[in-house]
């Protein structure tokens, strides 16, 4: 993705061009039954480590998107995440594609199909059917620390040859950005390895070989600004996107909607952000609290609203056994909705 400024954040242009199934091990640092690799490889130790690891994805079709131009083909990158044949990438990359097909280091081509996806995450899983695949090893992004140096690994502009290999530090973690679609991505990790179009999906390395984060986003008009999704915020929603193509989270009892210039219009909305309730099931908890179709949420707690991933992130990150207390604009005014968070038994799209 490629980024611009924003009054309340930074938004950012994707970087790609144009079932029985068990985790890979990862380190935990309450996990003792594991030897923990000190982060003390050379980089070209890491790099023969995980690169075996790296494909390459090269999509046809259109973006969904009623705003961006027609990407009629493009090209990234993904990691594999088990012998079997699944591979971790953007959704950004497969979203809108009419096929796909997945390029393995050792320069076969193989078809591949989406099994599972989280567009707030911005993740995606893919599967393919190929033998003698080797899985890489995942990480803990909670254990980065800043000013350490990370690897990363993907097919920038489709270039011949395999993969390419940069090399920076970790600048920040857990940042927060704009996406083109209008949603924030969250639990992101900063780092001044240079990343270019076709290296979304690719792997961002720590020095004991396992990955940290995935490749997602580049910030053109800086220098040396680029971000990768933390694999601690990936690795918990991997086995609900392949059991049910999507990530589990609560039942609201409403359609969530993010508030856009169209929504206000076609909704003659009196408020320009947060979300838009549609679909409120009268049986539910929303509904019991006072929540109506049309009413708009703009804030979560102490939180102010803007996008789906906004929401689900404030929705989410307190305590589940406190009811999230919702500031909601109505046909009657402001009024405060006192929503449960503990109901999950919804895979959100």
């Amino acid at each position: 993705m490629v980024f611009q400024k924003s009054a309340r954040t930074v938004m950012l242009v994707m970087v790609c061009m144009g079932t029985s199934f068990s985790l890979p091990d990862r380190v935990r640092s309450d996990d003792t039954t594991q030897s923990v690799s000190p982060k003390q490889m050379t980089i070209p130790a890491v790099v023969a480590s995980v690169r075996p690891s790296v494909v390459s994805i090269l999509t046809r079709g259109v973006s969904p998107a009623p705003f961006q131009h027609p990407s009629p083909s493009g090209s990234g990158s993904g990691l594999i995440i088990d012998e079997k044949g699944y591979i971790l990438t953007n959704n950004h990359l497969v979203e809108g594609t009419k096929s796909l097909v997945v390029g393995l280091p050792s320069g076969r081509l193989t078809p591949g199909r989406v099994v599972g996806r989280d567009f707030l995450l911005d993740l995606a899983l893919i599967k393919i059917e190929a033998k003698d695949l080797v899985a890489a090893r995942l990480g803990q992004s909670s254990t980065l620390e800043i000013g350490e140096t990370v690897v990363a690994i993907g097919n920038p502009f489709a270039l011949k040859g395999g993969s390419t290999v940069t090399v920076g530090v970790v600048s920040a973690l857990d940042r927060s950005i704009l996406a083109p679609n209008g949603e924030t991505l969250y639990d992101l990790i900063q780092t001044d390895a240079a990343i270019n179009p076709g290296n979304s999906g690719g792997p961002l390395v720590d020095l004991s070989g396992r990955v940290v984060g995935i490749n997602v986003a580049i910030a053109p008009s800086a220098q040396a600004i680029s971000y990768a999704i933390s694999i601690d915020a990936a690795y918990a929603k991997i086995q609900s996107m392949l059991v049910r193509g999507s990530v589990l989270r609560p039942e609201l009892g409403f359609t969530p909607v993010t508030v856009t210039p169209s929504i206000v219009a076609s909704f003659n909305l009196d408020v320009d952000r947060g979300i838009l309730a549609v679909q409120v099931d009268p049986l539910r908890a929303a509904a019991q609290a006072g929540l109506q179709v049309g009413d708009v949420i703009t804030a979560v707690d102490d939180t102010q609203i803007y996008n789906l991933g906004d929401f689900w992130h404030a929705f989410l990150r307190s305590d589940e056994q406190a009811p999230a207390k919702l500031t909601v604009y109505g046909k009657n005014g402001q009024y405060i909705a006192s929503l449960p968070r503990t109901s999950l038994s919804h895979a959100s799209r």
